[in-house]
């Protein structure tokens, strides 16, 4: 996968590089606020593009966050996409100031795919699950189980990266992609799943588990 041991994620370095040369343009230049202010602006961007390396849980029935941030859903669902039907539902809501590389919850064959235009309204709401920009993948695990889980622009976030595709086999805790500032992932889990997150937990992507696979 893509990222892979670089500590910032590639996708940014076009973004730095860029307000580095305007910080040393307006440096030469003496505008000494400016310079301040852009390499402010540099500095967090390469915060921002962080590409942190995570402990994966052992246990083989632990499904981890996929994302860094804010529980803001845990729950059932009636219909969940790419499931058609019934699942346990967490919803990660990531600020501006959360890791933005995700990473695959659980490991398994990637056996569909989608991306979805749509809205851009804020991540946080329940209604950015189903009107907002998104990309989604379906896994199948070794013993038939499917999960899906999808990534979901927000009100500043306009641009989803997803590395995987159809046919990839995942290993759980791997990056596969990320959103770029401030966004949202679903994840869709079997309804025996047991959730270990509640509303208001905070989660750490590939580390916390925020549900067991009986």
């Amino acid at each position: 996968m893509r990222n892979r041991n670089q500590p910032i994620a590639v996708e940014g370095y076009p973004f730095i590089a860029l307000f580095a040369f305007v910080t040393l343009v307006f440096a030469l230049l003496g505008w000494t606020f400016l310079t301040l202010l852009l390499l402010a602006l540099t500095l967090f961007t390469v915060y921002f593009f962080r590409n942190p390396e995570r402990l994966i849980p052992e246990a083989e029935d632990a499904v981890v966050a996929p994302a860094d941030g804010k529980i803001v859903y845990a729950g059932e669902v009636e219909n969940a996409p790419m499931l058609d039907g019934p699942a346990q539902k967490v919803s990660i809501f990531m600020s501006v100031f959360n890791v933005h590389v995700n990473r695959v919850p659980y490991a398994g064959k990637v056996i569909d795919s989608f991306y979805k235009k749509g809205a851009f309204f804020n991540a946080e709401l329940d209604k950015a699950s189903s009107e907002n920009e998104q990309s989604g993948l379906l896994v199948e695990t070794t013993d038939g189980r499917r999960i899906s889980f999808v990534q979901i622009a927000g009100l500043v976030a306009r641009r989803i990266v997803c590395y995987a595709e159809v046919g990839d086999q995942l290993e759980r805790g791997a990056r596969y992609g990320l959103i770029r500032f401030g966004s949202r992932v679903d994840i869709y889990l079997p309804t025996d799943t047991a959730l270990q997150v509640r509303l208001g937990d905070r989660t750490v992507s590939g580390e916390t588990v925020i549900g067991t696979l009986p």
